[in-house]
């Protein structure tokens, strides 16, 4: 079964949340990655927030963050959480839906 390319408009902002703990080398790399598809991707259309849940420890709680680095997608709806480091580029890009939403861009 063929998933459905989403349709999104090209202008639509990504809120995307990374949660972490410190400024560990994980963290860093987490980061970065992150930054680098972001970048390769959706070009000047999204916001990364970092969260450092030792800081903060009340929104761990709150947003139900049970492993470091998560990756939130906020926005555009649904809520995704990616668990890792994200250094498995094809894994991220399936996770936030990204094959979809420029396989829609595309067209």
């Amino acid at each position: 079964m063929k998933k459905k390319s989403l349709t999104k408009s090209q202008n639509e902002k990504w809120l995307l949340r990374l949660y972490v703990a410190g400024q560990t080398p994980r963290a860093a790399t987490a980061f970065n990655n992150l930054k680098v598809i972001c970048e390769a991707q959706l070009k000047d259309n999204y916001n990364i927030e970092v969260i450092d849940i030792l800081k903060n420890p009340q929104l761990a709680r709150d947003h139900q963050i049970i492993a470091i680095p998560t990756l939130v997608r906020k926005l555009p709806l649904p809520v995704r959480n990616i668990i890792g480091d994200l250094s498995n580029v094809g894994r991220v890009l399936s996770g936030l839906d990204l094959e979809y939403y420029n396989e829609s861009n595309s067209r």
